[in-house]
């Protein structure tokens, strides 16, 4: 412990903030445009829009869909991005024929001449 002189004020560390940016959202843009994973967006409007993230930087995304004009959007106006669900087909497997077990061999028994 450091002596001080009567009346000297103390030494005391600025209380320590957290970072203004933990890149996650980069992060995550970046996968779901490198994956063209389908998500839906809804605006701070109440509007919602659906495509892939094909573009991305600090103030904007683009957005491309199908059968509509692709998207500029400013993340301001965004309330929220959410992955849309993958649809794989569903597969029946009580009613798909197998075909036929072959017929068990019968095993010879060794012979003990040998």
């Amino acid at each position: 412990m450091a002596i001080r002189s009567p009346g000297e004020p103390e030494f005391r560390r600025p209380p320590s903030y957290p970072p203004d940016d933990t890149h996650q959202e980069a992060a995550y843009l970046k996968a779901l445009a490198e994956k063209q994973r389908p998500v839906r967006i809804k605006l701070m409007d109440s509007e919602v829009v659906s495509g892939w993230i094909e573009y991305y930087d600090r103030r904007m995304i683009r957005l491309t869909r199908e059968g509509a004009p692709n998207l500029f959007i400013y993340k301001h106006d965004i309330a929220y991005i959410a992955e849309e669900p993958v649809h794989r087909p569903i597969v029946d497997t009580r009613h798909v024929s197998r075909p036929a077990a072959a017929e068990p061999t019968a095993v010879e028994p060794a012979d003990p001449t040998e």
